[in-house]
């Protein structure tokens, strides 16, 4: 039986050891640069990076009484996973970080639609990250996601 995690240092006390650091190393990146408004907590069984219900009431489409998810964070079975849906969600953003990938990283960009996969933990490009999570305010994430999935009646 699996046990409930609520908390980030839950979740960080959950991995596997050698994913401890770079996975700390990469929530403090993220929580030292997000703009204000976003709020840390698990989401998906990961460190999620969140608009809140209180900043924005209406919640995720898929689940209203949940809180707008934007970036996760997780150690998987075989590497480190960031989910960033403004990655999915902004097409500029996207071509910006495919572009400065390699000048950060030695390895090639493993990525889904808005999954980045790190398989070497030790070769995580922690300052693009840092920008990356800058880039984008909880007020342009709110007015973007608005315009691709929320409902106009």
């Amino acid at each position: 039986m699996q046990m409930a995690i609520n908390t980030p240092e839950e979740y960080l006390n959950s991995i596997a050891e050698e994913r401890k650091v770079p996975v700390s190393k990469l929530r403090d990146t993220i929580l030292e640069n997000l703009p204000k408004g976003f709020e840390e907590k698990i989401s998906y069984g990961m460190l999620g990076y969140v608009i809140p219900l209180d900043l924005y009431p209406d919640g995720y489409h898929c689940k209203p009484e949940q809180a707008l998810p934007f970036i996760n964070i997780g150690s998987q079975k075989n590497f480190i996973v960031m989910h960033h849906l403004g990655l999915y969600a902004f097409t500029d953003l996207l071509e910006w970080f495919q572009d400065e990938y390699p000048k950060h990283c030695k390895y090639k960009l493993d990525m889904g639609k808005g999954c980045v996969r790190f398989k070497k933990p030790d070769d995580i490009p922690y300052a693009l990250v840092a920008e990356l999570a800058r880039k984008i305010t909880p007020g342009q994430w709110i007015e973007q996601y608005e315009k691709v999935y929320k409902r106009k009646d």
